[in-house]
């Protein structure tokens, strides 16, 4: 069987998408403007590259969403739900655009969505009440 290891995001701007998930969402990087950025969060890691860099080695044209893009989300588990809250608070105030404000779902989650500044969806959530 395949293992899923990584997660890849083809980006309109490196600086400021390494940027974003670096000093806003706290993932690690050692990302020095290469072509190729490798964030981490946990076990996880978060590729980046650029579009035009991507489309130029592939010699291939592709389509990109514009605006909010509902296709994937990057979720972010954090240690209860208060703390959704105030992460949710502090991300936007540094710049993620709102999408969906904390609420109670009647799964037991606390949920929440950003967009990233491509446009792409966070969710910041917990299931842990206390």
């Amino acid at each position: 069987m395949l293992k899923l290891n990584t997660i890849g995001l083809f980006v309109n701007d490196m600086e400021t998408m390494v940027s974003f998930y670096r000093d806003v969402m706290g993932m690690k990087t050692d990302w020095a403007g290469d072509a190729n950025a490798e964030l981490y969060s946990g076990e996880v890691q978060l590729i980046m590259f650029s579009r035009n860099d991507f489309e130029a080695m592939t010699s291939r044209k592709y389509t990109y969403p514009s605006g909010v893009n509902g296709t994937v989300e990057l979720a972010f588990d954090v240690s209860d739900f208060a703390e959704v809250d105030a992460e949710y608070e502090r991300v936007v105030n540094a710049g993620a655009t709102p999408i969906f404000p904390p609420t109670d779902e009647p799964w037991g989650q606390r949920t929440s969505y950003v967009a990233d500044p491509d446009g792409n969806l966070i969710e910041i959530s917990s299931f842990v009440k206390e």
